[in-house]
């Protein structure tokens, strides 16, 4: 079994063969015991701004294996266990075809991982193949009118799409590095098998997740776009069928992985019977400094020595129960409008996979419960809603509602100090009239706790652009031991929709989790 060195110290910039053989020089042993070595993690340690260090790891294949398991023992070695879907399909025959609802990071790698085990899925996506979504998004973005079915939320690809791709995730699933290889495999850069803050950008991402798609058909998967999960029919503790856009389809099993913005979805699912519930969430803004600021404040005199990557951070605070935190922070890229819905502002980060752009951006966000919304399953959704529509209403169009950090603190008039990168264009008022109090006084709070960590969260010109509202989905659609919800036998609530994941990563493992389950109960049609 491969085995893992861990925290080897090296300066920034080491080339990676020099990094193996100090991996190889700590563990004693030479170039012909090892089958095989490569970088398995890298990171930065900019705790001391005067001594910026990589931090790496490295995985070895070793030609014999009793050498293996001595090694293993030692300070800061670790066997290395690794996973990949492998599950024995069912023999049990079952009518109908196999059908995804959406085309994200979840119902990709579901569809992708049923492909490959012999099935032909049908994915249903309510928006447009990426190449006609991103033209409708820039149009979108340069003033032209809001498409409800094809945007910044739905479309091939998700929302993960117009994002930064990134591939980070706490989950520590087993999973993780077989899903980081397809995406490799699919085009993803090499390097985001080893970084330690993975990220695609949204440009390549792009091409990415048409080569899964090209993947999924060439196995005889179909995949239908602008064609929206518009009705299911459940009978028996079944779904029967579904209405697809008007295409009647009669179905083994049905994988929800609708995306955490299908709120009309959502009502379809609970006027028929489906158990939802709410659950927590966040809303805030997007707060946006120059990235060279943010550079200076991580690693100060050192931020322009080659090797450093743009600064990122990620920040929070929490008082009385609540947090107020940063969230998907994107060095180098641009605060998007990313509204689904007439009539409502909606904000969201997006980089390049180069993070070239003058500024960065990140979601600074106050956590919300069922306590701070109405009663009901779709509380949290009337809540978000009405705060997206409020903001659509103060500037009077899809132009976004932004207020200086220093105004938000305490009223005062300073002029912003960054070229606001939203697109059709940001209006400065007062933001504060878009949430509840708490939510304010949080985001002053949090605000105030960062500029004593970070140098350019005391810059007051630093502008906040609102309102973000999508920062996890409002909903859970629950499930039962099986995957599947509760008291529907053949219906599988999958991803950031349905409130099981928070992430490209997570929602990623979820769709391969939900498939090889669908796997283990019926056989390929």
């Amino acid at each position: 079994m491969p085995i893992i060195l861990s925290d080897i110290i090296c300066p920034v910039g080491t080339p990676d063969g020099v990094i193996i053989k100090k991996a190889l020089k700590i563990l004693s042993i030479g170039e012909n015991d090892a089958d095989g070595a490569g970088i398995y993690k890298k990171s930065l340690d900019a705790r001391k701004r005067s001594d910026i260090k990589l931090v790496c790891s490295v995985l070895l294949r070793l030609k014999s294996p009793e050498l293996e398991l001595r090694l293993s023992q030692r300070k800061n070695v670790r066997a290395f266990m690794e996973e990949e879907p492998t599950v024995t399909p069912s023999a049990q025959a079952r009518p109908g075809k196999t059908v995804i609802a959406g085309f994200g990071p979840a119902g990709m790698f579901c569809a992708l991982t049923l492909a490959e085990a012999g099935y032909r899925p049908i994915v249903i996506e309510r928006g447009a193949d990426a190449d006609t979504r991103t033209a409708a998004v820039e149009g979108f973005w340069n003033g032209g009118p809001l498409d409800p079915e094809t945007n910044v939320q739905f479309g091939e690809g998700g929302a993960g799409t117009f994002s930064d791709g990134k591939l980070t995730t706490r989950i520590g699933d087993p999973l993780c590095r077989w899903i980081l290889k397809r995406f490799c495999e699919m085009g993803a850069p090499g390097e985001i098998m080893y970084s330690a803050k993975p990220h695609i950008g949204t440009d390549r991402l792009r091409e990415v997740v048409k080569n899964i798609r090209k993947r999924v058909t060439e196995l005889g998967g179909e995949v239908k776009f602008l064609t929206r999960l518009d009705d299911i029919d459940i009978r028996d503790s079944r779904v029967m069928s579904v209405n697809a856009s008007g295409e009647k389809i009669d179905t083994a099993a049905l994988v929800l992985a609708i995306g955490h913005s299908a709120r009309d979805t959502f009502s379809m699912l609970l006027n028929n019977g489906v158990f939802i519930e709410p659950k927590a969430f966040s809303v805030g803004a997007r707060i946006e400094h120059r990235q060279r600021d943010v550079d200076i404040s991580l690693y100060g005199r050192e931020s322009g020595e080659a090797g450093l990557p743009k600064g990122e951070y990620q920040l929070s605070y929490r008082s009385g129960g609540r947090a107020a935190y940063t969230f998907c922070m994107c060095p180098g890229g641009d605060v998007v409008a990313a509204a689904s819905e007439p009539c409502g502002v909606v904000t969201n980060g997006m980089s390049r996979y180069a993070r070239d752009g003058e500024n960065a951006n990140a979601a600074v966000a106050v956590s919300v419960d069922k306590g701070d919304f109405p009663p009901g399953p779709l509380g949290g959704v009337d809540f978000a809603r009405s705060i997206e529509q409020k903001a659509y209403r103060l500037t009077g169009s899809y132009i976004a509602p932004a207020m200086t950090a220093g105004s938000l603190m305490d009223g005062s008039k300073d002029a912003s100090t960054v070229v606001p990168s939203y697109r059709p264009g940001v209006m400065l008022c007062d933001i504060t009239a878009l949430w509840p109090k708490f939510v304010t006084d949080m985001l002053r709070s949090g605000l105030s706790k960062f500029s004593r960590e970070m140098k350019c969260f005391g810059d007051r010109g630093a502008l906040l652009t609102a309102p973000e509202t999508r920062t996890s989905s409002p909903v859970r659609i629950t499930r039962g031991e099986g995957g599947t919800a509760l008291g529907i036998e053949n219906l599988y609530p999958c991803g950031e929709g349905a409130g099981y994941a928070g992430g490209i990563m997570s929602a990623a493992v979820d769709g391969v989790r939900t498939a090889m389950k669908i796997i283990s109960s019926y056989a390929p049609e």
